[in-house]
């Protein structure tokens, strides 16, 4: 590293006001920084001197979307040679197949969003922020995995530019830029992102798939006993237990529920998400879902609350979108009214839509809209009953 350190001193004043590469200054700063600490600190003013700033944010939540990412590259291997008819495939083989079928979507996600960035940072003569390193690898995990690589680099360039550059960049975006990638393509390439054949790597394709095989998520299941009119509800990928681990076709980085949830524990341990937004997520969804199960109109209605928690991107949702701290609630309160709402909605777009099974990217940008909202009235509350508190009594 101090050979590394030694280059980048040596070069640096070619990138600085009045050097040949002036212009390419947030360049240069963007891979400085990210190779080591950035070396300005304030020099006056009220000002708060911690070890913590965007950069190790971004990579505590880096790490904790870890064990959903390689839980999603061993889940791609194993779905696709148990719909080839390959019992006995190893970890390790599985997990190898996963991973040049994965790699390729998360390069082609970093490289379009990151260029973009860059190109951005220049044009304003900003900094390059570090928000892309989250939403370059959430943009992946939120993917079926047979997904065509130039839709999602469509998908990336619409969420980056449309969702955050035109807001004024990192930390001024009003929606999530990995949920608006996802619904991108939901809406404009809709068979890409749904059906029974996207979700395991080659049975579009049809590459030697045994006869009977489906490829039906959970969701899917439940949303076609809607659709035909069945009172009871045939599920073809296993129970609750295969559910939770996540053995089960899907989003690459949403099947599993208990690696979702390690990432939440490093979270919550860092203090980098809010306990109250997760906490109220999934409390919203078990308590509509038990409303539904009183209501019990159709099959999906009748499902036990707590299948709602650990079926399809409900959690990942839960952990890693919900908590966005630029596009969710910021008040105390408020974080609890958001959550709950994300939860409630979710459940309620799930079983009264079969047309649209999963409902958590819809519930998630709404209340993203809506998270403003819900911080002003709880501010303006917080003022009327101060008021009260400091009016004179008669």
């Amino acid at each position: 590293m101090k050979g590394i350190r030694k280059l980048m001193d040596r070069i640096k004043p070619s990138f600085e006001k009045g050097g040949r590469f002036e212009k390419l200054h947030s360049t240069f700063d963007a891979f400085e920084t990210f190779l080591f600490v950035p070396d300005h600190v304030t020099r006056n003013g009220s000002h708060i001197r911690d070890s913590i700033d965007l950069k190790r944010v971004m990579i505590v939540v880096v790490m904790a979307l870890m064990p959903a990412l390689l839980f999603g590259m061993y889940n791609t291997g194993l779905q696709h040679f148990r719909a080839t008819g390959v019992a006995d495939a190893s970890l390790w083989t599985c997990f190898g197949f996963g991973f040049w079928k994965v790699l390729p979507i998360i390069v082609v996600s970093y490289v379009v969003g990151l260029g973009i960035e860059f190109v951005s940072a220049q044009i304003r003569g900003h900094e390059v922020n570090e928000g892309f390193l989250v939403s370059g690898l959430l943009i992946p995990l939120v993917m079926p995995v047979d997904v065509p690589l130039w839709m999602v680099a469509v998908a990336t360039a619409f969420a980056v530019i449309i969702g955050k550059e035109v807001f004024g960049g990192t930390g001024m975006n009003v929606f999530n830029p990995a949920l608006l990638a996802r619904a991108f393509i939901f809406f404009a390439y809709t068979p890409y992102i749904s059906g029974e054949k996207i979700w395991i790597a080659g049975l579009t394709k049809g590459e030697g798939i045994v006869d009977g095989f489906s490829g039906a998520t959970p969701l899917t299941d439940a949303a076609s006993a809607v659709l035909t009119g069945s009172s009871q509800i045939q599920w073809t990928q296993g129970g609750p237990w295969d559910w939770f681990l996540g053995t089960i076709p899907g989003c690459i980085g949403e099947t599993s529920t208990l690696a979702i949830l390690i990432g939440a524990v490093i979270l919550l341990w860092t203090g980098v998400a809010s306990w109250r937004i997760m906490l109220s997520v999934f409390a919203g969804g078990y308590l509509t879902g038990l409303l539904f199960n009183l209501i019990g109109l159709n099959a999906y209605m009748n499902i036990p609350a707590y299948y709602h928690l650990i079926l399809g991107g409900f959690a990942f949702g839960a952990v890693f979108m919900a908590t966005d701290p630029v596009t969710g609630s910021q008040t105390n309160t408020g974080k609890w009214i958001y959550g709950f709402l994300i939860g409630a909605l979710a459940v309620l777009i799930r079983v009264v839509n079969p047309g649209y099974p999963e409902g958590m990217m819809l519930s998630i940008l709404f209340m993203n809209a809506v998270a403003p909202l819900i911080d002003y009235y709880v501010v303006q509350a917080n003022v009327r009953r101060r008021n009260r508190r400091l009016k004179p009594a008669k």
